[in-house]
């Protein structure tokens, strides 16, 4: 089973008697000290521990750490209890995963000999600093400093990255062929890629209940605008919302842009119609549509090119997931 929690097992003492006051100080001192270094050796194991082996070499606790560190204080700022704790298991067991599949394409990089030449991994590195640090090595340098890495470790870190990536190109040897009926598939199962939803561009006017006859004002000024008033003058004067300097512009929306209590009516109403008071919340709503654009899907003759580099790079996932499968069947691998 892989040990994903560490908890030092507490001392408990029992006592039926009373205990001599430099008696009672030794044992607190004697816990205390016995969950001080269990704790101790609790974080090493997550630091050294063994979280897989894979042929033989090991992937460290340290190493999934690295991985999944960032990712982990995210989620403890969005969940709590059981949910926290599953979905943490299940980061640090995706991140196991990758870091197998990662050894796995190393040691088949190993097993064919092939090399990475030094120069390659210093133009690379070379590349980082001048894009990332403005060429400031120093700046570099103290970059790594600070987040625990020399500079030879960093080399050995984006090495594997640079071997990984290339294996996995060659591992796709050649590109397959695209029958249009394949592409045609695609674009159909994605057709909602290539469409764009109706909209209409919305104009609204805001009145909170709280105010004087909100409702009676909000219906006044909807009998003036039906007899041609200008709705975005109206809400430039009456309107309590942020759109009211822009005559309630709220320009273009989609039917998800706004809660279902309005985008309905929004998207019943025709260019120049006013819709009635709707009541939503602490609010008085009226809506106004200027102009609206109906669904389009663009045709596939006008997305041939993108489609097909889409399907090339699923077909090319496909093969480089069947090559990792490969390699997993043929290997010894082990989860603690």
């Amino acid at each position: 089973m892989l040990a994903l929690d560490f908890m030092p097992s507490p001392f408990t003492v029992e006592r039926n008697f009373p205990l001599p006051m430099y008696l009672r100080k030794l044992i607190v001192f004697a816990i205390t000290l016995s969950v001080a270094l269990a704790a101790a050796m609790a974080e090493e194991q997550v630091l050294d521990g063994i979280a897989a082996v894979v042929n033989g070499e090991v992937i460290t606790f340290s190493q999934v750490r690295e991985l999944v560190v960032a990712r982990e204080m995210a989620l403890r700022q969005s969940l709590r209890g059981q949910a926290l704790e599953d979905k943490i298991k299940e980061t640090r067991l995706a991140a196991i995963n990758d870091l197998i599949d990662r050894q796995l394409v190393l040691q088949e990089f190993q097993k064919n000999k092939f090399n990475i030449p030094e120069y390659a991994v210093d133009d690379h590195v070379n590349t980082i600093i001048r894009e990332q640090f403005q060429g400031d090595r120093l700046a570099f340098i103290r970059t790594l400093q600070a987040q625990g890495y020399t500079l030879q470790r960093f080399r050995k870190v984006e090495t594997d990255k640079m071997i990984v990536q290339a294996m996995r190109q060659r591992a796709v040897k050649k590109d397959p062929i695209l029958s249009p009926s394949k592409v045609e598939k695609f674009y159909e199962e994605h057709r909602a890629e290539y469409t764009t939803p109706e909209q209409v561009k919305l104009r609204m006017l805001v009145l909170h209940k709280s105010s004087p006859d909100a409702k009676k004002v909000a219906e006044e000024i909807r009998t003036k605008v039906k007899s041609s008033d200008d709705f975005a003058q109206m809400a430039q004067m009456y309107s309590e919302d942020a759109s009211k300097e822009n005559g309630g512009d709220w320009g273009w929306i989609e039917r998800t842009t706004l809660n279902e209590a309005l985008s309905t009516p929004a998207f019943a109403l025709k260019p120049g119609q006013v819709s009635k008071v709707i009541e939503v919340g602490e609010n008085y709503y009226l809506l106004f549509v200027d102009a609206r654009k109906q669904a389009d899907t663009k045709p596939l003759a006008a997305v041939r090119d993108e489609t097909e580099k889409k399907v090339l790079q699923e077909e090319r996932q496909t093969a480089q997931e069947k090559w990792i499968k490969n390699l997993r069947d043929k290997a010894y691998i082990r989860i603690f």
